[in-house]
């Protein structure tokens, strides 16, 4: 990329990577956006997200793509997360303003789920502070049918945590992974929790992730669960990465990233997945894509 950063809003538009804001260097927030053409492998810049912000949801629907939450560190050296929604329309190159969440949600996890889109935990509104480390993590949920309609509060995520992600299978979200302050001290997660949204209700996900994760990166091809990176305990940011083979309950161990990477940006588009940005092991911010190249008919 032109820029070094982490915690980016990614999102594909016609085979286009798009990447607005992110955490650049001192984790000074960002608004500069960009996008790559995989055809011609080429970056150019497009227009500035109005806000300045990392750790935004990244939506496309319906020709549009939203950008949702995050947040950004003040000259105080204090933390300000955001409600804000901006539609950036990528034929014509303009953003416009969609209606604020109920809550601030920084870092949270998000799914779209027949026509809806849904907002999962992240940072506490409250850990505005003693950053991350002391950060019980937020069990606010709710959900949006754009592009008309008002957000909704949903049922409380099981355990509150940020960092994490989701793939939607069968109707239903799976939340995975992510961090928080706990009784027990700060520590990752290997849960998944399932939410069911017929019922506005979360259960157990039926099944672990292989390592203790956040700021991992994950998506769901061909019914099989990639999972890349990310936090894990003491071993701190990783190259471990595996697929987990919904057909029968197994995960498999997949060849290492060529660097270690956390607080990425992750899509799939033309038979690879793109981890794009994020932080390295020593936590400075990285301008390389790492691309995974999907097996051919699997």
């Amino acid at each position: 990329m032109s820029l070094a950063r982490s915690h980016p809003a990614t999102a594909v538009y016609q085979n286009r990577i798009f990447v607005f804001g992110g955490g650049g260097p001192d984790f000074k927030s960002l608004n500069a956006s960009e996008v790559y053409d995989p055809g011609n492998q080429s970056w150019e810049a497009v227009r500035e997200m109005p806000t300045l912000r990392s750790g935004a949801a990244t939506i496309v629907f319906q020709d549009r793509i939203y950008v949702i939450g995050g947040g950004f560190k003040k000259p105080d050296g204090k933390f300000q997360f955001l409600t804000t929604v901006e539609i950036y329309d990528p034929v014509t190159d303009r953003w416009e303003t969609g209606p604020d969440m109920l809550q601030p949600h920084d870092y949270p996890a998000y799914a779209l789920l027949d026509g809806a889109i849904y907002i999962i935990g992240g940072h506490h509104p409250d850990a505005t502070e003693g950053g991350p480390q002391t950060d019980p993590g937020f069990t606010f949920c709710e959900r949006f049918r754009p592009p008309a309609g008002s957000w909704e509060e949903l049922s409380p995520l099981p355990t509150p945590r940020f960092a994490s992600n989701t793939i939607v299978r069968e109707g239903r979200i799976l939340c995975m992974g992510g961090v928080a302050f706990t009784p027990k001290g700060f520590r990752e997660f290997d849960c998944v929790e399932s939410y069911d949204p017929s019922e506005n209700r979360w259960t157990q996900g039926g099944f672990s992730l292989p390592w203790t994760t956040a700021a991992h990166g994950s998506c769901l091809v061909r019914d099989r669960l990639y999972l890349f990176g990310g936090f894990s305990g003491e071993g701190g940011i990783g190259t471990q990465a595996g697929v987990y083979h919904f057909s029968d309950s197994r995960w498999e161990t997949l060849p290492a990233l060529p660097q270690s990477r956390a607080a990425m940006g992750v899509v799939v588009t033309g038979g690879m997945i793109y981890l794009v940005g994020g932080w390295a092991a020593d936590r400075s911010v990285m301008e390389s894509v790492a691309a995974f190249s999907l097996p051919a008919g699997r």
